[in-house]
């Protein structure tokens, strides 16, 4: 879901919001943390770390740089984008040095997404420190898992530290992902939105049996201080770093879930190629103004639409007249995320019959039904673009696991 990424983050006045939010963190990540009791889980091991550009501490000092300084860092470990960020989506990430410590730098997104044993014979135990935005099709937190998988079958530790889930940890939206449909975006049982930190959702992998064969690794959390599940990530007074080129700032996390699915059909209907990305739902030849009423005719909770008309800059329809709506989530925390783009097919399609965006891309059903984790709603959807019969469908399963996974929250 992150391939479609190759935007500009332009900064004037948010820049000094950002170093504001650096010097008044309310809330202290897991690597702070374990730097306050002077990394007492690492002392006298050989350490690996799995991050990207996203492990900073509240100053925006990289999680490489502060384990190098202190501990014995002996291996690096890319996932999607690399350790440096120096990858785009969807490219193999290469084993290689690392170009400002010279340490041996291990691929988790190239021919194995897993860590060699070759590479765990380097590390006794394997830190995990990535900013996830808390949604499933998001491929960190696979990486997380196979990691786990891997420190399980080399009888190796597994550190997590600890970050916030920016979209709250209340939140859960979706159905859980149906046998078939297992992959990198869908890895394991969890719904869309799935309400978890990575470190609580860690513990609920490796608790619940849910890693491959029901392994369990020799796993620690290091939790955050100060972060409480209705938070906002604004709420947490820290910085911000991008956690891939197309959510490049904490209010994106927000729209990636509302758009994101149909994005695999037409990256360019959901914004990508534009300046909005996730954030717009258009097409070519559906009115703006009538789409605009149509969506807001739903009184969908916490989101307004208004019309919009733009050209994409890239992507299979650069400069191509679009219209259609931007949505504007008047209250986050309560706005049905995931639903919004499903009904946006519904009321386009009953504006004009004609309109079908799954027509004439066979070839990305396998990628959507994988983000769905199943192949119902597309078929669904598909032969009557009413989208009402399925929201039991959709959020059947969201009580039952918030339920389940309360047994492994870290916070209240």
């Amino acid at each position: 879901m992150k391939r479609y990424l190759t935007a500009r983050f332009l900064i004037s006045v948010p820049l000094f919001f950002c170093i504001a939010q650096v010097v008044h963190s309310q809330v202290k990540t897991g690597i702070e943390v374990l730097a306050d009791r002077d990394f007492d889980l690492l002392r006298g091991k050989r350490v690996g770390l799995v991050t990207n550009p996203t492990g900073v501490d509240g100053s925006l000092n990289s999680t490489v740089d502060i384990l190098n300084a202190h501990v014995n860092l002996t291996a690096l470990f890319g996932p999607e984008h690399g350790v440096r960020g120096d990858f785009s989506a969807g490219d193999q990430v290469s084993d290689q040095l690392d170009p400002v410590t010279g340490i041996p730098v291990y691929s988790l997104y190239g021919n194995s997404r897993k860590p060699s044993p070759e590479a765990l014979e380097q590390v006794d135990v394997i830190v995990y420190d990535i900013q996830d935005i808390g949604v499933r099709s998001y491929t960190y937190i696979s990486t997380m898992g196979l990691v786990m998988e891997a420190a399980a079958e080399a009888g190796k530790e597994v550190v997590i530290l600890d970050r916030p889930d920016p979209l709250g940890g209340v939140r859960v939206e979706g159905p859980l992902v149906e046998d078939g449909f297992y992959s990198f975006v869908s890895q394991y049982s969890i719904p869309y939105i799935y309400g978890l930190t990575c470190g609580e959702l860690a513990l609920m992998l490796n608790g619940e049996g849910m890693l491959e064969g029901g392994k369990q690794c020799k796993l620690k959390v290091v939790p955050m201080e100060g972060w409480h599940r209705d938070m906002t990530f604004e709420d947490t007074g820290l910085p911000w770093v991008p956690t891939s080129p197309h959510i490049p700032d904490y209010h994106t996390v927000y729209f990636y879930p509302a758009t994101g699915i149909i994005g695999e059909l037409d990256p360019n209907m959901i914004g990508i190629g534009y300046t909005l990305p996730f954030q717009v739902l258009v097409t070519e030849n559906i009115d703006a103004v009538r789409l605009a009423q149509a969506m807001n005719g739903l009184q969908l909770e916490g989101v307004r639409f208004r019309p919009i008309w733009f050209k994409p800059y890239y992507m299979d329809r650069a400069g191509v007249p679009l219209q259609g709506v931007q949505i504007h989530l008047t209250d986050p925390l309560r706005a049905p995320l995931t639903t919004i783009q499903f009904w946006f097919l519904q009321e386009a399609h009953k504006l004009d019959p004609s309109f079908d965006p799954f027509k004439g891309k066979e070839d990305r059903y396998r990628m959507f039904d994988m983000v769905c984790g199943s192949d119902h709603l597309r078929k669904s959807i598909m032969n009557h673009f009413d989208f009402t019969g399925l929201l039991d469908f959709w959020n059947g399963d969201a009580d039952r696991f918030r339920e389940r996974s309360a047994d492994y929250y870290l916070y209240k």
